[in-house]
């Protein structure tokens, strides 16, 4: 049986990787003002420039039924069965829009919550992509992945908190205060919900080295097979990059990828933002 997975564009592989692992993805929406581009077809810097200029998010649209009757077609065209993990359900009306365009596929179209996003939902596809290259039915490739969807551990740290406050995540005097006193806040995905976690302070290099290592000591027994460091944009690319790459070789990790996150999780974040993922058993 021929099996592929799908996800949305808020998956944020890099081509390459969507390509050797054979995932497939649908693209979500980001609107500036009165212009509407899917996922991908912008770059982070147009979006970030945009927000300067006019001091006001884009907006991101789920994809909708008939993009996902689209896409699923198309896919059946070539494969037996399609598995697809969403953005999710507490954040995005996407799981909800595919569900109900699935029920049109018996048996053909399976879709997952991930309860994460940006890479925790890589983690997922990665691990079913793995299953079904195994012969696994598709059945209980859905079961296996829905086991592993708690120990998905996803989190950032963000330099600053503008982004989440003129998205309405936090109050103008937390804004101020994070600003002035140079904190940089940790956001984790728990329970499908992004969540506040720590506070860092300091220079932001120092910032990421920290947020790693506390990481890894909370989150102690991780499967040491994939790790994602996921971000929108950095100043310090190469050498935060690298810092994180040491740490995560140190820990053991063999497959270390790192990808950029897309439109619609830059669109919340901001710049100067990154997480690393991984599967914590």
């Amino acid at each position: 049986m021929k099996i592929v997975i799908s996800a949305e564009s808020t998956i944020d592989l890099t081509k390459e990787l969507l390509d050797k692992f054979d995932i497939h993805i649908v693209p979500f929406s980001v609107i500036l003002g009165d212009e509407a581009k899917l996922d991908g077809e912008l770059s982070n810097q147009q979006l970030f420039n945009y927000v300067k200029e006019h001091n006001q998010l884009p907006k991101t649209s789920a994809v909708n039924q008939f993009q996902y009757e689209e896409h699923f077609k198309t896919l059946l065209n070539s494969y037996d069965a399609v598995i697809h993990i969403t953005l999710s359900s507490e954040i995005s009306s996407a799981y909800r829009n595919a569900v109900m365009v699935s029920e049109q596929f018996k048996d053909k179209v399976f879709v997952i919550d991930s309860r994460s996003l940006s890479t925790g939902i890589a983690l997922l596809a990665l691990h079913a992509r793995k299953l079904a290259d195994q012969g696994l039915a598709p059945d209980d490739i859905v079961n296996q992945v829905k086991e592993r969807i708690p120990h998905v551990q996803a989190s950032f740290v963000i330099q600053s908190v503008d982004y989440l406050y003129k998205g309405g995540r936090c109050s103008k005097l937390a804004m101020f205060g994070a600003n002035l006193f140079h904190i940089c806040p940790q956001i984790v995905v728990s329970d499908g919900k992004m969540d506040a976690g720590k506070k860092f302070r300091g220079k932001y290099f120092d910032v990421v080295s920290q947020y790693v290592d506390e990481t890894l000591e909370e989150f102690n027994n991780p499967d040491l097979e994939n790790v994602f460091i996921t971000f929108p944009s950095l100043d310090d690319e190469a050498n935060i990059v690298n810092m994180v790459k040491d740490k995560l070789v140190k820990r053991g990790f063999k497959n270390i990828y790192v990808t950029y996150a897309g439109g619609t999780i830059a669109s919340h974040c901001g710049p100067n933002t990154i997480g690393i993922l991984y599967f914590n058993n």
